[in-house]
């Protein structure tokens, strides 16, 4: 019913194939999309998703040097893990 099919890879141009044993796992999990990213890429995608930017800063509320997974915009305090729990548990 499935055979294999040739695609060219949206982030890095090279082709691969699209077996038809994947797209028989396609079909059964109601995916309407083939990959649109060879397998190499799809693996760097995968891993790098985790992977976040951390900024230095130094908490608003003790005055320890943290880090954060966000670029501060200086309009709003920044706290520390133990400090921003602490702000959360009063509402």
């Amino acid at each position: 019913m499935y055979k294999d099919k040739t695609l060219t890879c949206r982030d890095c141009g090279a082709e691969f194939t699209f077996t038809a044993s994947e797209q028989e796992f396609y079909a059964e999990k109601g995916f309407q999309n083939e990959p649109g990213r060879c397998p190499a890429c799809r693996a760097n995608k995968r891993n790098n998703r985790f992977e976040r930017k951390m900024y230095d800063v130094v908490c608003d509320g003790c005055g320890v040097k943290t880090q954060v997974p966000f670029q501060p915009q200086g309009d709003r305090p920044v706290y520390c893990k133990e400090c921003f729990e602490k702000q959360n548990k009063r509402y």
